[in-house]
């Protein structure tokens, strides 16, 4: 079976390869050139975790392969899935340009049947406007195609991408036709032969799913940040809570964890885009209003603590941190609760000495393009963990990379100038960080 994927982001780039794993003939498109000569040498744009050997794998066995032209492979393809971005506008709805550009030119080019399926996360309604889009097209060329547009939504997490997608816990898709729903089955069963769990649904309540399943994610992470915040000023422990109503079986215990806000490419922008969609049909999503509110807050609160810590005398402090990427094992620094904390202690005069595993270049340009205005000569970004601490009053755990979980904390405390951690993620044991002599400060 031949496919083919416009766009080679993260969910396109990890979809192309997932599925030439499982023996498909794909080529991955993308109109930005250098990407796609780095692409066909095996030099991948993003950091996930086994990628790399597996886009050199396929590319070896001729199974994967990359191009800037869609209109050239078009003929030999059935299934075309679009994986382009969606940016977040100014007023938080969804940029759709990209996704409809993909379907002009299939319109324009199209000599047989295409079904067209959307990978982006995109608003409700959008698989209309495809449709619309590639029959608009159709009509000015005068000729009469058959073809058909999906929705098929990703669930991958990054860091865990490629797992998620070879073995998924479900499998969403919104469909018009038995045609596409006997497609997409065909394309899918490799990856779910013991228990095949593809889900199959109207293509409005599939782009809605996908939303609904982030909104409710990100409402228990703020949620749980909400408690957090509220057992610090009663006395009670947030972590004995989270197991507490964990172990109810109707609420479990996944994404139940406080810490110092979410961010990334997919809670952020999909919370602003659904709230949106609801403006926009006369409704107002209060809870998720809130849930944004809550993680804006969030976002600030180690910088806080560190000012109570401090008596709001912060200036020519250093201050550390560690961790940068939004999560662990992903460069991505989109929304990331790390530049946040960043521009607020530059603002304050405070020196930051910063490390990351992975999400340090990323870091760094963004830190020279979006904070122009602030003195960036005082961020230094180290070259490992304790160079990182050097000389520091406080040390802050931004990201719980697997490297900071067990620091040897007698070269840490030798290093510091201060004795200060501020746990952003809960990692750490309270009374072991004590009887080491620091003084330390958890969320909740």
């Amino acid at each position: 079976m031949k496919i083919a994927i416009v766009g080679t982001g993260y969910v396109g780039l990890v979809s192309g390869t997932c599925f030439a794993e499982m023996g498909v003939d794909v080529t991955c498109v993308d109109v930005d050139v250098q990407k796609i000569a780095n692409l066909n040498k095996g030099i991948i744009p993003i950091y996930e975790p086994g990628l790399e050997d597996m886009v050199l794998r396929n590319i070896k066995a001729e199974r994967l392969h990359f191009t800037t032209t869609l209109p050239e492979i078009l003929d030999d393809v059935q299934v075309v899935f679009s994986a382009v971005g969606t940016p977040p506008d100014a007023d938080g709805s969804a940029d759709l340009k990209y996704v409809l550009e993909v379907a002009r030119t299939i319109g324009q080019n199209m000599q047989q049947y295409v079904l067209l399926v959307t990978k982006s996360t995109v608003p409700v309604g959008t698989a209309a406007l495809v449709r619309q889009t590639i029959q608009a097209e159709l009509d000015k060329r005068g000729v009469t195609i058959d073809f058909d547009v999906a929705s098929n939504p990703e669930f991958l997490k990054e860091g865990d991408a490629i797992k998620d997608f070879m073995s998924p816990d479900r499998v969403v898709v919104g469909v018009e036709s038995e045609k596409a729903r006997e497609l997409i089955t065909k394309l899918y069963r490799p990856f779910l032969l013991n228990n095949f769990r593809v889900i199959f649904m109207d293509i409005l309540s599939a782009e809605m799913t996908k939303y609904a399943a982030n909104a409710m994610l990100a409402t228990r992470i703020s949620f749980m940040n909400d408690m957090a915040n509220l057992c610090e000023l009663v006395g009670a422990d947030v972590n004995m809570v989270r197991k507490g109503i964990g172990s109810d079986q109707r609420i479990g215990g996944k994404f139940l964890y406080a810490g110092c806000g979410y961010g990334g490419s997919c809670f952020p922008k999909d919370v602003k885009a659904l709230i949106r969609t609801a403006g926009q049909n006369g409704y107002e999503l209060r809870v998720l209003k809130a849930v944004e509110e809550v993680n804006a807050y969030q976002k600030q609160v180690l910088f806080h603590k560190l000012q109570r810590h401090f008596n709001g005398e912060l200036s020519g402090k250093t201050v550390c941190i560690w961790g940068l990427s939004f999560k662990p094992n992903t460069d991505d620094m989109r929304e990331a609760p790390a530049l946040v904390l960043i521009e607020k202690l530059l603002s304050a005069g405070c020196k930051v000495r910063a490390f990351d595993p992975v999400a340090m270049p990323e870091a760094k340009e963004l830190v020279n393009t979006k904070m122009t205005s602030l003195d960036t000569t005082h961020m230094y970004f180290a070259n490992d963990i304790y160079d990182a601490v050097l000389d520091a009053d406080a040390l802050l755990l931004v990201t719980e990379w697997k490297e900071f979980r067990m620091p040897s904390w007698g070269v840490v405390k030798k290093t510091m100038k201060g004795s200060l951690i501020i746990d952003g993620r809960n990692i750490y044991d309270k009374m072991e960080m004590k009887e080491m002599g620091f003084m330390y400060d958890p969320i909740g």
